[in-house]
């Protein structure tokens, strides 16, 4: 791809260079021009164009360049949906109308305009105003405009005499704006809790996203120095969920002018440390941009979070006598505009509404059987979220999350409320979250100690419950939709890299390299050969490539997974509890208390406290199902108390079944190729013999990929004693059926030439049975000949070319002549009245027989031709019958540039004459 600026307010002229799209991205400063056209009404503030050949790999290209554009432009929230309807429509131009497709991205303040153009305005689409099906759900096309009517805020078709263009137009989500606020002065034990000696790591980020400044507190809290860090990407050590279409990228939180909220740093010794993060995006005086990012511990956010504006009093009316909104009372006001926000936002006050000690906030599945963690406070959360437990947890009302309960003192009740064991916390209450009767999720607060609450905090808490349900639902659903969105858009790139080989360790890769670190942490692949043979453990990845040897090491001691065709996801827990234990017997050694030696640690890498923390999470196990045939299992990770969420899950379980199909084809092909090569080369002679005062060399290329036999063909054999046969052959057409016939001529030929028949009768019987195969057979050309070496050095000849490119004949002084006369080709005549001739080569003489892939290599107009191969030969006066093969060869290939498209066979015989001492 070319790039360079469009001049002005020109209209870009998208087209197709050398077949490769072309660029151009054009910044719009104050002059920036109105479009004219009612549907691009916006300030346009950049643009960039390309150009796409009519080819089905142009689609991937397309995608390519709207994702880099769009992200480049710091426009993630719509990347996803971008992608999606260009593919869609660029598919349409390239695949189904057969022309280029012109792309243009249009940037505006409130959005980004993408046209997508074809050159072949004769294929209509229906006006929008008209009541037709402009596509079955179940064709593979015709979804193109339902997916701009469904996605995109406005779209529209245009035409002119030479194009057709479909455009739509994405708006950008609205930001909520922060505000200041300042808190009245608290007592003592109301005041967060901090650590004696607070630490507030301060990162500067610069233009690239890499480290450029680390001070001493960072070095505290993470155990990095300063020299170890800076100059390296920052997403190397951030712990970032990584879910497709859903929230920001810690690459676009880098970009944003403001960001807060909580990740993970990966510390020195290999576990994560969650921490609370401020970052601000600022300019040098040179105008440098860079991102200070201020983080301290998670549980000390209090430092930095920005606090909320909650309203003067918890009553529905304000002082002015107006109705509140009761969300916003319970909320404040402006509420999050993303489901994680709002989640960590109504725990936070539902802990502080009820005097806890910690809350948390669980959602519910499609099917309501189980909740997912997703938000918590005063809790572990890092160990929690995402883990799920079942809606019905025991009987009575108290072991459901559909009714409200109150847990006076968990110690009587262990496991009333598995979240919570080890927590140190002691009563409980919880409250169902329902939209329509439907239950979303649960809401409770505890505390430290026993009997904090009754059923008056119950009812307080449901009437929140009931104030924010809707609200949370409906985010719910737009992150749903969000992710969904970004799973199509990944799956479709999935698909194409999978389509896009047939290597089986490259698929492996692939399956490996899609899956970590977008879906999960790290990830092992094991194959199944056939159905009587064991899971073998065939590739391991982890996004920390110094972790990948340990958790191979750890997986090669532990029982495979069971292949289970049931689809769906099902957890493992073998790998952590396997790593825990190593841990823990490598930490006993080190310590001198196993009664081994001290700090003796096991041979080999072996499982450390890094891998038992790489892999001490939530573990599942996705079957690859193909053809009704378990051929592997796909195993994803977590590291240590992480869990997956559900529709990662159900994405992996997607991307299992494409993975699972592409590498039983690879498997198909390779068995195949592994197949045909085993027959084509039973059919090649075997080692040439050792031929007394005769030097030989055979050189042979069958065209075509991963064929080794085509219809060329060569022979060298002994006849009797002190006599050989020779022959060099060319099969009309290529590929297996001409080998068929191949195989055919070449046994013949030793046979028939070994019950002691003259070569003229050998090629006539060989003629009869080429004949009789019928319809299968194919005429041939054939050189054959006997030798047979004298005492004096010499050696006696007797060939018979029949319809062949002549044998040359290269005598000592340079010279270059035919050796033989030509005689009819095999395969067309029953009755053939072929002759031998006799030739003598002389010591120093080289005979060199080819094929005529060899004198029909061309390069345009112009052919080797008979001439120039005996010029080649005249300049091998003096060579071993090695060196003449590989020079003619050598000839050959730099004739033309392109690789040759026919079969070709070179055999060389030179006397070299007596050895005297």
């Amino acid at each position: 791809m070319t790039t360079g600026l469009v001049p002005g307010g020109q209209t870009p002229d998208p087209r197709p260079t050398d077949g490769l799209p072309q660029q151009r991205h054009e910044p719009v400063g104050q002059a920036a021009l109105h479009v004219d056209n009612r549907s691009r009404s916006s300030v346009i503030t950049a643009r960039a164009a390309a150009s796409f050949e009519p080819v089905g790999r142009s689609v991937a290209t397309a995608r390519s360049f709207v994702r880099d554009t769009l992200q480049g432009w710091g426009f993630a929230d719509i990347v996803d949906d971008a992608v999606v309807l260009t593919s869609e429509l660029v598919t349409n131009a390239v695949v189904h109308a057969g022309t280029s497709a012109d792309v243009l991205c249009l940037r505006s303040d409130d959005g980004v305009r993408i046209e997508v153009g074809d050159h072949y305005p004769e294929r209509e689409i229906p006006l929008q105003g008209q009541a037709v099906n402009m596509g079955n759900l179940d064709r593979e096309g015709g979804r193109g405009l339902q997916l701009c009517a469904a996605l995109a805020g406005r779209w529209g078709v245009e035409y002119t005499p030479t194009q057709k263009q479909v455009w739509f137009q994405l708006d950008l989500p609205e930001r909520t704006v922060g505000t200041r606020t300042a808190g009245p002065s608290l007592p003592a034990d109301l005041l967060p809790l901090a650590d004696g000696r607070v630490r507030v790591a301060v990162v500067q980020i610069d233009r690239a996203c890499a480290i450029s400044s680390w001070n001493e507190d960072a070095e505290e809290l993470f155990g990095y120095a300063a020299e170890q860090v800076i100059g390296k990407p920052l997403t190397d050590l951030a712990a970032w969920p990584h879910t497709p279409g859903t929230s920001t990228g810690i690459a676009e939180a880098l970009q944003l002018s403001r960001w807060e909220g909580s990740y993970g740093i990966r510390a020195a010794n290999g576990r994560v440390t969650s921490v609370y993060a401020s970052h601000l995006r600022v300019r040098d005086t040179g105008g440098e941009p860079s991102t200070v990012c201020l983080l301290v511990r998670d549980h000390e956010r209090a430092v930095l979070q920005t606090p909320l504006r909650v309203p003067a009093s918890d009553t529905n009316t304000s002082s002015d006598g107006q109705n509140t909104d009761p969300f916003e009372v319970f909320i404040g006001s402006p509420a999050p505009d993303d489901l994680d926000g709002l989640l960590q936002r109504t725990v936070e006050r539902a802990r502080d509404m009820l005097d806890g000690d910690s809350a948390f906030l669980l959602l519910a599945t499609d099917d309501e059987t189980e909740l997912e963690v997703r938000a918590s406070t005063g809790l572990p959360s890092a160990r929690q979220r995402f883990a799920r437990v079942p809606v019905e947890a025991g009987p009575g009302r108290y072991g459901s999350a559909r009714m409200p309960a109150v847990h006076d003192d968990l110690a009587a009740v262990p496991g009333a409320v598995p979240l919570l064991n080890g927590t140190g916390m002691r009563s409980v209450v919880t409250v169902p979250l329902k939209v329509e009767g439907r239950l979303t999720g649960s809401l409770g607060v505890a505390a430290e100690g026993p009997g904090r609450y009754s059923n008056e905090e119950a009812l307080r808490l449901q009437f929140a419950a009931d104030r924010i349900a809707l609200a949370v639902e409906s985010a719910r659903l737009g992150e749903l939709e969000r992710l969904r969105r970004g799973s199509l858009s990944f799956l479709v790139e999935a698909s194409d890299l999978l389509a896009g080989t047939l290597d089986r360790d490259q698929t492996l890769a692939l399956m490996a390299q899609m899956t970590v670190p977008t879906l999960a942490t790290w990830c092992a692949v094991y194959t199944i050969a056939d159905q009587a043979s064991d899971p073998y453990l065939s590739y391991v990845l982890h996004e920390d490539e110094e972790l990948i040897d340990g958790i191979k090491s750890l997986l090669s001691k532990i029982q495979p997974p069971d292949p289970v065709p049931t689809p769906g996801a099902r957890v493992w827990s073998a790998p952590g509890e396997a790593a825990h234990q190593a841990a823990l017997r490598s930490s006993m050694r080190s310590l001198g208390l196993s009664g081994g030696p001290t700090h003796q640690l096991a041979s080999g890498i072996g499982p450390t406290l890094a891998t038992a923390s790489a892999v001490g999470g939530e573990t599942v196990v996705l079957p690859l199902v193909a053809r009704n045939r378990v051929i592997g299992m796909l195993t994803l990770g977590k590291p240590a108390d992480e869990h997956f969420r559900q529709e990662i899950l159900e994405l992996a379980e997607d991307l299992s079944r494409r993975a699972a199909l592409a590498l039983d084809n690879a498997r198909l092909y390779s068995e195949r190729t592994a197949i045909s090569q085993s027959l084509q080369r039973s059919l090649l002679p075997p080692e040439l013999p050792e031929i007394d005062g005769v030097e030989v060399e055979v050189i042979y290329r069958a065209a075509g990929e991963g064929n080794e036999v085509g219809g060329d063909f060569y022979d060298v054999f002994p006849i009797s004693d002190g006599a050989y046969g020779f022959a060099i052959g060319d099969v009309c057409g290529t590929g297996p059926n001409a080998a068929a016939v191949t195989g055919l001529a070449r046994h013949a030929l030793r046979l028939l030439a070994r019950e002691g028949l003259s070569g003229p009768a050998v090629l006539e019987r060989l003629n009869s049975a080429i004949l009789d195969e019928g319809a299968r057979s194919r005429f041939l050309t054939l050189l054959y000949g006997e030798l047979w070496p004298q005492a004096d050095g010499s050696a006696r000849l007797k060939v018979v070319c029949a319809g062949h490119p002549l044998p040359l004949r290269l005598r000592q002084d340079g010279t270059v002549e035919p050796a033989a006369e030509p005689q009819p080709l095999l395969g067309v005549m029953e009755d053939l009245e072929l002759y031998e001739q006799s030739v003598t080569l002389d010591p120093g003489d080289v005979l060199l027989c080819v094929t005529d892939g060899v004198t029909e290599r061309r390069e345009g107009t112009r052919m080797l031709g008979d001439d120039g191969l005996a010029d080649v030969l005249t300049t091998c006066t003096g060579l071993t019958a090695g060196a003449v093969a590989a020079r003619i060869m050598r000839a050959v290939e730099r004739f033309a540039s392109d690789a040759p498209s026919d079969d070709m066979a070179i055999l060389a015989m030179r006397v070299p004459g007596l050895q005297t001492d």
